[in-house]
């Protein structure tokens, strides 16, 4: 793998790993930050396959207008708009005063970060060993979010 976009898969890892960590928090857990890091996790992934397809990309937070930008190359991704909707929502409207998520909000999060990460795991060549022990399906169930 390109060291760029391994870069970007990193970064992506980790801020999976930190919307894990504080979901299960019990004490004042942050359902603010699960749903930002889940959604910070699906946008590195994005952009690093759009890095392994060639394709610019805006300085951007809007997964749809990211998924726009892959879909040529990876069409049957075409289902998750609403769930990449609904993740740019939780990231952007519920950091600020005004917004917080529950912890459903932030499970459902999660939930869409873990089976979106798996499918463009797939999509990069990395190995469904580990997008499975995530909690993700194989891409050739093509299960939706």
């Amino acid at each position: 793998m390109r060291a760029e976009i391994a870069e970007w898969v990193a970064k992506a890892e980790a801020d999976l790993a930190t919307a894990q960590r504080e979901f299960q928090v019990r004490r004042r857990a942050n359902h603010d930050a699960v749903c930002f890091h889940a959604q910070q996790c699906v946008e590195k992934y994005l952009k690093a396959r759009l890095i392994l397809a060639g394709v610019s990309f805006p300085k951007t937070h809007d997964l749809v207008a990211l998924l726009a930008l892959v879909l040529p190359k990876e069409p049957l991704w075409e289902p998750w708009k609403p769930h990449l909707s609904k993740l740019t929502y939780y990231a952007i409207t519920v950091r600020y005063p005004g917004e917080s998520a529950e912890r459903s909000d932030a499970a459902e999060a999660l939930k869409l970060a873990k089976v979106i990460r798996g499918e463009i795991r797939c999509g990069l060549g990395l190995d469904l060993k580990a997008s499975r022990r995530a909690g993700n399906s194989p891409r050739r169930k093509q299960k939706q979010p």
